[in-house]
Order: structure tokens, then sequence, then C-alpha cells
């Protein structure tokens, strides 16, 4: 069996990141990918980041994923795609699939940057050509240049709700209305006013209630609510081909189960995360995680995370001295206290300081709540 020093499961922002960080300390890094083109989210997102320079701000996203892909191959990290991990078992066996059958390598060290599902949403007619998720409608808009509609409704105004709005106004669409289940906007206000400018309206405290059509999406009927339940008599229908839904991400935890990892339940992380310490290792020693598997953030978070990830499991491996480490790790930390500070940040912040207490309940024999 095939045996290698470092895995990385995942060749989005994060694992990529993470492999990087590793390659640079001398550790020999594989990454594989079920996807036949690496970089993850970041290839969709033709918009500029913003924030701090550190964090690339005023980088387009798949400019940065032309980066850190460049970076992988002049430290000659070995990057396998189109490979679906099928399991992976807790002494490192790892299984996966190839053009060649199923094939097996043993890993020291492995870090999961498995990402994140998007969530749907049931209602009638949710099943009809036309209903999709938001990251769907960025993928044909932003990848391979098709235009999902001509006439959308956007579920959800959190900031994919309204950065993939805007991208679909850049492509020629009609965005009919943003539909928010809550009484505000969920995003960032920099990305509201751009399509506020653009005329779009915003139905704050509606819903879907159905989407209308024989063979495909003709028209949405939105009902407006109170505490989240439907008012009677409130209905309105909006003329539309296609109805794109942006209501949350889930963590990918499958993995992470299939090789002993724990996992416990975190609602300001999107849902079942891998227990994990400081340095996000997690209850199996030998694996690491990543990314929006940790928990759903940013890319910028993402790619803290793998430095982090990287950093740590190249010490583990003994090619960082463990001063030097603490050092790097220390820096990392910096960066990502300051992507989780304000509004949205501080409470993912306090969300991984419960997880990183319940590891510390498990190291000491205790029981995860």
């Amino acid at each position: 069996m095939r045996k290698v020093q470092l895995l990385i499961v995942g060749a989005g922002p994060a694992g990529l990141s993470a492999g990087i960080e590793a390659a640079r300390a001398g550790v020999q890094v594989t990454i594989i990918d079920e996807n036949l083109r690496p970089g993850g989210q970041l290839f969709k997102q033709i918009h500029k980041f913003f924030g701090s320079r550190v964090h690339n701000a005023g980088v387009r996203g798949f400019r940065i994923g032309e980066k850190l892909l460049q970076e992988t191959r002049e430290l000659g990290v070995e990057v396998l795609l189109g490979y679906p991990v099928y399991g992976i078992f807790p002494g490192g066996e790892v299984v996966y699939g190839s053009a060649d059958g199923v094939k097996q390598l043993q890993a020291e060290k492995i870090i999961l940057a498995t990402g994140a599902n998007e969530n749907n949403l049931c209602f009638e007619g949710s099943v009809l050509p036309g209903v999709m998720t938001a990251g769907a409608a960025q993928t044909m808009i932003n990848l391979h240049h098709v235009l999902p509609g001509q006439r959308v409704v956007m579920v959800g105004s959190g900031n994919v709700g309204l950065i993939v709005s805007y991208q679909l106004l850049q492509a020629g669409a009609r965005v009919e209305a943003v539909v928010e289940a809550g009484p505000a906007i969920g995003g960032y206000g920099v990305h509201a006013g751009k399509l506020k400018r653009a005329g779009v309206p915003f139905y704050l405290s509606h819903t879907v209630q159905r989407a209308m059509g024989t063979t495909e999406v003709e028209a949405v009927e939105l009902v407006e609510l109170d505490h989240f339940k439907a008012i009677p008599g409130t209905e309105k229908i909006i003329e539309a081909d296609t109805v794109c839904m942006a209501v949350g991400l889930t963590p990918m935890t499958e993995l992470a189960s299939l090789c002993g990892c724990e996992l416990v339940e975190s609602r300001g992380l999107g849902g079942l995360v891998p227990v994990h310490d400081h340095d996000m290792r997690t209850t199996n020693p030998n694996v690491y995680i990543a990314g929006d598997i940790s928990g759903v953030e940013e890319a910028s978070t993402a790619m803290e995370e793998g430095r982090l990830a990287g950093t740590a499991a190249a010490e583990s491996l003994g090619y960082i001295p463990a001063k030097e480490a603490a050092r790097r790790k220390e820096e990392i930390h910096g960066r990502l206290d300051l992507l989780r500070s304000g509004q949205f940040g501080a409470r993912r912040a306090q969300a991984k300081i419960e997880i990183e207490r319940s590891f510390a309940q498990i190291k000491r024999g205790g029981e995860v709540r």
C-alpha cells in the first residue's frame, strides 16, 4: 500500500493553504479532491474580497485561487483531482476511487478540508426545473457562462444570497426579489446597497410558499410571516422562471465521523462539527480539520485555518520545532481573531471557544453534551 506523510482531503482554499504551509516546512504533501478542478469556491468568486490587506482585500476570489495553485506547484505538492474519497479508517488507511478502480493509501497525518453542503428548502413546486441553490447558479454563470434564468427570485439575504444576486444582475438576469424570512437583511450592508441601487426589491419577513408552473417555474408565490409563521391572506405572486436558495450551509463531516472523530452540535457553526482543539486537531490525534468542516465561515477564515492545521501537522511530524511552531500559530490566531471581530464574527468566535472546551472535556475523560 502506498504511504504518504500528509494527506489533505479537499483542494479548496482551506486544503490548498494547509498544503502550502506544510510543504514549506518540508512535509511530503498529497491533496486529493473529487472535483476535476482545484480551488473550491474561489473560482466562482469574481467579486473582490474586502477587509485587510493581509486577507487579500481588493483581490478577486479566482485570483486568490490562482495564486494558491501556483504556490502548490512551486512547492511540489501532489494534487490528485477527480478522486472521490470513500472512507478513512481510524488508523489512517484511506480508500478512494480512480479511473483504475478503488485504491488505498496509508497516511501518517490527515487534514480534512471537505467544506460544506448547501441547505435546501422544501415547498410546493420545489422540484420544478428552475429551482436551485445559489451555489449552483453561481457555478453556472461564473464557471460555465450559462445564465440559469431570466427572472430570478433569491431566497435568503445573507452574504451568499446578496453576492450571487448581484452577479446574476451582472450576467444579464433580472432579480425580481430578494426574500428573507427574518425581519432584517442578514448580510453586509455594502452588498445589499448594490442591489437596492439597482432597484431590486427586498421582502423581509417573507418566504416562498410555492413555485408555480407545469413543466418549469413560471411564477413564485410569497407569503408574509409573523414570527416565522405564515399569515393567511398576505400571499403575493411574482412572475419568475428561477428560484435560488441561499439558506445556509451544513459542514460535511461524514469522513470525520468514519475515522473516529467525535462530533458535537453547534448552531453557531452550522450543525454537527468535529470536536477540535486550538490547533485544529480532532479527537483522532492524527486527523486535523480546516475550513467549513470545522464551522461555516468565510473563505479568508478557511485559508487561515488551513495554515494553522498545516503548521500543526508539520510540527507533529517533526518538521517544525515546537518554539517556532508556537510563534507561527500565534500569528495565525491573531489574524483569525481579527476576522472574527465584529457582529457576525463574534458569535462564531464564541462557538469556537465552546468547541475547544468540548475537546478539553473529552481529553479529561468527560462526556460531550
